[in-house]
C-alpha cells in the first residue's frame, strides 16, 4: 500500500510521508523484477496501490472543517471522496487471476486527483 503522495507531492508539511510512499513505489518495481527472476515462472507478482483521499474516521474528522473539506473535494475531478470499498475492489483485482500480466505496476485509485 502506498498513496497518491508517492506519485505527486502534497502540501502541509508532508515531505517525509511523501518520501516514504515514493519509496514503496520504487521498492515495488525492484521487488517485481527480483521476484520475476526474468521469466522463470515463479508466479510472484508485486504491485502497489495508491489511494487518494478515502472516507476513513480520520478523513471524516478532518472534513468537519469546511475549508479542509472543500479543498479535498476540489482536488477530486469525480467530485467526491473515495470509499474504502473503492480500494478493496482494486486490491481484489490485483489478487485475482484477472491481473495475471501485471507486475511492477501502480494502481492509482484517486478519483482523478493525479490526473491534474
Amino acid at each position: 500500500m502506498s498513496s497518491v503522495a508517492g506519485i505527486i507531492g502534497t502540501f502541509d508539511d508532508t515531505s517525509a510521508y511523501c518520501a516514504s510512499k515514493g519509496a514503496v513505489r520504487l521498492f515495488t518495481k525492484a521487488a517485481a523484477l527480483e521476484f520475476s527472476k526474468h521469466g522463470h515462472n515463479y508466479n510472484i507478482r508485486v504491485n502497489s496501490v495508491h489511494p487518494g483521499v478515502i472516507q476513513t474516521p480520520l478523513v471524516a474528522e478532518l472534513c468537519k472543517d469546511k475549508t479542509v473539506r472543500d479543498r479535498l473535494l476540489a482536488n477530486h475531478p469525480l467530485g467526491h471522496i473515495g470509499e474504502p470499498v473503492d480500494v478493496a475492489y482494486g486490491i481484489l483485482y490485483l489478487a485475482s487471476d484477472e491481473s495475471r500480466f501485471m507486475t511492477g505496476s501502480e494502481l492509482v485509485i484517486d478519483g482523478g486527483w493525479t490526473a491534474h
